[in-house]
């Protein structure tokens, strides 16, 4: 019996593996060269998350993406629980209680709630026809709740990406621009009572943003050294593994949120900007995916995804320079952390199966 013959669908957007891969590869030499002295371990961790995430995103890639449209109210569910749990279970690291530890891996539940709660929306935004305010104020009653409980933990930075990226699908759908620019205003006259969510440290922060020499030796002290860890890579940079600031640890978690930091004392000032052009680049090929989306569901998750990867980009990288507040966002694919590692490249598969079916598939 002769066997059909299979057409393998290889219409993809390379550039959305090569792009991850090669930003991978950059972060996984910079954590080698912050970490290698201390805990070599890290660069294997990271190099093992990468190689299981790129696996995550071939599944990802030929799978309908259309089905997890269905799946999004089970995964919000699933989040909740998650969230919840991380607040009686959740490992304590530099003041927080953000991960879930399995023995085998460390879950951070915010991190994958950025792809889930983009899921979520993007169904509900794809469905609902006509939007008035009780269905504007029912999904951002569906966002707060997990921004609360991210908040609890605390990761401010986590909770604002949930934010951006409803503000992102909000633009972007069919609501009426009165309808929202008044949910943009109530959201500012609510701005107080989230500050009441944050704690004494993060307060420091946003005082020692707005005031930099007010604690220059104390909540100021990681901004302060990142500046100079940025300035000293000069032009050309200084070498991977050669970097004063980071060789005699003046630059704390020189590997996750300071990572760029690290980067531009070790490539420079060409280098770090060719990173910054590698992100660029990926964003643009993101909502270039979301423009030949063929359905609204994908239309929205592409481009809630590529504009939010916009704003940590932008949210890390002016961190380190000492031009946004200190918040902990990771820079996507180049700082350590298994959990981010995971959904990106989790997103990046979703993309990919995204733009496999934005033309007919012949199997």
């Amino acid at each position: 019996m002769k066997l059909p013959r299979i057409k393998l669908p290889w219409g993809i957007d390379w550039s959305l593996f090569i792009l991850p891969t090669l930003l991978s590869f950059l972060g996984i030499v910079f954590i080698f060269s912050v970490t290698y002295s201390q805990n070599p371990l890290l660069m294997i961790s990271q190099i093992i998350y990468f190689i299981i995430g790129l696996v995550i995103a071939l599944l990802l890639t030929f799978f309908d993406y259309r089905n997890l449209r269905g799946l999004a109210p089970i995964l919000y569910g699933i989040l909740i629980v998650l969230l919840i749990a991380v607040l009686f279970l959740g490992s304590h690291a530099f003041g927080a209680a953000r991960w879930i530890d399995i023995k085998i891996f460390q879950l951070q539940p915010s991190e994958i709630g950025k792809v889930i709660i983009l899921l979520f929306l993007a169904r509900i935004f794809a469905e609902t026809k006509d939007f008035d305010f009780k269905k504007i104020l029912l999904i951002i009653g569906m966002v707060i709740v997990p921004m609360i409980l991210i908040l609890m933990q605390p990761d401010f930075g986590t909770a604002m990406v949930f934010f951006v990226t409803l503000l992102i699908l909000l633009f972007f759908s069919n609501v009426k621009k009165i309808i929202l620019l008044a949910v943009i205003a109530g959201l500012i006259l609510a701005a107080p009572v989230g500050w009441h969510f944050l704690k004494t440290y993060q307060k420091d922060r946003i005082y020692t943003f707005i005031n930099p020499s007010k604690d220059p030796y104390g909540s100021g002290y990681n901004v302060a050294q990142a500046k100079i860890t940025v300035g000293s890579g000069g032009l050309w940079g200084k070498g991977i593994g050669k970097g004063s600031q980071i060789q005699l640890n003046f630059l704390p978690v020189a590997h996750t949120d300071f990572i760029f930091a690290s980067a531009a004392e070790s490539i420079g000032f060409v280098g770090s900007a060719g990173l910054i052009l590698l992100l660029i680049f990926l964003v643009t090929r993101m909502i270039n995916v979301a423009r030949a989306s063929k359905d609204l569901f994908g239309y929205y998750f592409a481009l809630g995804w590529g504009l939010t990867l916009l704003f940590q980009i932008f949210v890390n990288v002016g961190m380190n320079m000492g031009i946004m507040p200190v918040t902990g966002i990771p820079l996507s694919f180049v700082s350590s952390g298994g959990t981010s590692m995971l959904t990106n490249m989790a997103a990046i598969g979703i993309l990919q199966s995204i733009y496999l079916r934005h033309r007919k598939i012949s199997f």
